[in-house]
C-alpha cells in the first residue's frame, strides 16, 4: 500500500489495516518457520506497510497535540 493511500484512510481504518498487517506478518513468519512460504519478499513488504501505517498514526497524533497546544496558547493571550 502506498503512502498516499494510507493518508486517505480514517483513523479507524488505519487501526484495522495495522491489525490485519500484523496478523499477516505473523502468518508469514509461521509459514517461513514451517518451510511453506513461497514468496519471502512478502515479509519485507508487510513490514514496510506496518511502518507506513504507524508513521501516519504518529504523525496525526503529533499534529493533533500541536494544534491543541496552539489553541491553548491562543486562549492565554
Amino acid at each position: 500500500m502506498k503512502a498516499n493511500e494510507i493518508r486517505g484512510l480514517s483513523h479507524d481504518d488505519l487501526q484495522v489495516k495495522l491489525k490485519d498487517s500484523r496478523t499477516e506478518l505473523f502468518n508469514l513468519r509461521f509459514q517461513m518457520a514451517t518451510s511453506q512460504l513461497d514468496n519471502t519478499a512478502r515479509i519485507k513488504l508487510v513490514k514496510k506497510d506496518i511502518a507506513r501505517v504507524l508513521t501516519e498514526i504518529r504523525e496525526r497524533e503529533s499534529n493533533a497535540a500541536e494544534d491543541s497546544a496552539s489553541v491553548a496558547a491562543d486562549s492565554v493571550k
